[in-house]
Parts: structure tokens; sequence; C-alpha cells
């Protein structure tokens, strides 16, 4: 479903029927895991928002401690200039 990161933190795509609803955004679930501390949670998303260009949509606590995070980025279309 997703590769497995550290402290246990998965990620996996979200659904796919944004682009046929015209979505302008690409997004993606991350998953971090009740183990992981607070300042690994803000550097892996800080990582995210710098090499990826994600920035934060939402963000959900459940009552385990496992919080889930959407990020979403811009979709760049490159037109053809032929």
């Amino acid at each position: 479903m997703g590769d497995r990161r550290n402290g246990g933190t998965t990620t996996r795509p979200a659904r796919e029927g944004w682009r046929s609803e015209g979505g302008q955004y690409e997004y993606r679930m991350l998953t971090i895991g009740r183990t992981t501390s607070r300042s690994d949670a803000r550097r892996l998303l800080t990582d995210e928002a710098e090499y990826g260009r994600w920035e934060l949509a939402r963000t959900r606590l459940y009552a385990g401690g496992e919080r889930r995070v959407w990020l979403r980025r811009k979709i760049i279309r490159v037109r053809s200039t032929l």
C-alpha cells in the first residue's frame, strides 16, 4: 500500500478520483505513528515541503495517538510550444 518510514510512518497516494472532479492539486496522505516524536514528525513534514513542494492541507489526530496528514501540491501542466 505504501512504503514504511522511520517511526511507524507510512505514505500512500490519496484517492484517484480527484482528476475526474477537475482537481488542480495532487494529494498525498501520510500516517504518522504514535511512537514518532514531535520533532521527527516536524522534520519529515519540513522535508516534504522543502524538497517535494508539498503543503499542508489537513491533519487529523486519532484517539490512539496516530496522526494522519494530508499534503497537497499544485499540478503544473506544461503546454507544448511546437
